[in-house]
């Protein structure tokens, strides 16, 4: 009797522990479906939150662009963007580490970002040619970086031949007159392009075209060029060191371009009296010396000192009107008379460079009008600037000569065979 009650007991307790392991599971699988059931709209949820981001796009920016004129300052222009005036004044407080706004100039471009509720996004000024200020507001501060201006540089190529002018000539196909301007700043050692142009003198141009937005919008480098002036060949090659980014012309040895003195003050302009011992002064009537060439051109046109040196005089003299005095170095001496007025900071003591503009074309002491007598001196002694030839300046480096020689050589074999110019235009003959 005691065994039977022992063995029921026993298999009682056993149905218990199975009877809640049952429960336990049971709950367990109720509450994992459960959760799958809720969580399943929240996965579905994610799945569409990129397509919800859409409502969040900025609208279209309108783009507006000021061209700034004398007397605007940044107030003036950034009022009508729901600015007030504290908030301009942070604007250029911020950016000034960058750039001082303070610096923008009459005539430079300002485009400005908005939306159409016109509140203000970003603006852009060009600070120059090549690079442009980008301002924009980020956590509440403006932000601010100078960037290049993202040209679209293309290689062109124009053949030519003199009829009347250079000018003209590069017009005929159908290019500007900066490009010709350009090529005779280029030979300008050389070559002075009205008293030694003659007809059927000819040209070559390799050049670069600047396009932004798919417009032209200016030149950029000559890189190679041939000019035959009285049946004398000249050619010009750029070379950008790669050490230093220096570039300079040199001709097909390596030999510099620019000599120690500009064949002519006046960029473009006519002769009408040349060196001479014995020429009758128009003025006075009688016969004596013209130690110096007279360039014929419209009051106010630039001069240009013709080799780096010092300013020795600049003021009135007698006959001469005003003039500018300039000695360089081996003992040379050049003289620009009947001035109109001087260029900013030209006076005594100052070092100018070859090429700077020194003064203005004009009719001042013994004139029959506009025109600039250039004369140059060596030891005291006055020489003929037409006929003197003075020496280049310093060659191109040893160690960049082979590497030069070799794609100069690509240009000039592009010079000789037009037929295949496309093919001058890769990046293998950028030099």
């Amino acid at each position: 009797m005691r065994v039977k009650t022992k063995t029921y007991r026993k298999k009682r307790k056993t149905r218990r522990i199975h009877l809640l392991l049952f429960i336990y599971l049971s709950f367990s699988l109720f509450i994992i479906l459960t959760f799958l059931h809720k969580e399943k709209p929240l996965f579905e949820e994610e799945k569409n939150v990129p397509q919800q981001e859409v409502s969040f796009v900025l609208p279209p920016l309108e783009e507006k662009k000021e061209v700034i004129r004398r007397g605007m300052t940044l107030t003036d222009i950034l009022k009508p963007y729901n600015l007030s005036t504290a908030e301009i004044h942070a604007l250029i407080k911020d950016v000034k580490p960058v750039y001082d706004l303070a610096m923008i100039r009459a005539g430079q471009e300002l485009r400005i970002f908005s939306s159409p509720q016109r509140d203000l996004f970003s603006l852009e000024y060009d600070i120059d040619e090549e690079n442009y200020l980008h301002i924009q507001k980020k956590e509440g501060i403006y932000g601010a970086e100078i960037k290049k201006t993202p040209y679209d540089i293309r290689v062109r190529a124009i053949w030519g031949i003199i009829k009347e002018n250079l000018i003209f000539a590069v017009r005929d196909k159908n290019e500007g007159v900066i490009l010709a301007l350009n090529l005779a700043e280029l030979f300008a050692w050389d070559i002075d392009f009205y008293a030694d142009l003659r007809r059927g003198d000819s040209f070559k141009i390799i050049f670069e075209k600047k396009y932004l937005n798919g417009e032209f919008v200016g030149y950029k480098n000559i890189l190679a060029a041939e000019f035959v002036n009285q049946g004398k060949k000249f050619m010009a090659f750029r070379y950008t060191y790669s050490d230093t980014k220096d570039s300079d012309y040199f001709d097909l040895e390596g030999k510099s371009l620019r000599k120690e003195f500009l064949k002519s003050p006046i960029r473009y302009s006519r002769i009408t009296s040349r060196f001479s011992r014995r020429r009758l002064h128009p003025i006075r009537k009688v016969y004596r010396p013209h130690l110096g060439v007279d360039y014929a051109a419209s009051i106010g046109t630039s001069v240009q000192v013709t080799a780096d040196g010092t300013v020795t005089f600049a003021g009135r003299r007698g006959a001469s009107g005003r003039l500018v005095i300039v000695r360089h170095k081996n003992r040379y001496e050049t003289m620009y008379l009947h001035l109109r007025g001087y260029a900013a900071g030209i006076r005594k003591g100052r070092k100018v460079k070859g090429g700077q503009e020194i003064g203005y074309v004009g009719s001042s002491g013994e004139s029959t009008g506009p025109h600039l007598d250039y004369r140059i001196k060596k030891d005291g002694r006055y020489i003929n600037p037409l006929l003197f030839n003075p020496e280049p300046v310093k060659p191109l480096r040893a160690e960049f000569l082979d590497v030069f020689k070799e794609k100069a050589k690509s240009y000039s074999l592009c010079f000789e065979a037009p037929q295949i110019i496309f093919s001058c235009f890769s990046n293998s003959f950028t030099l």
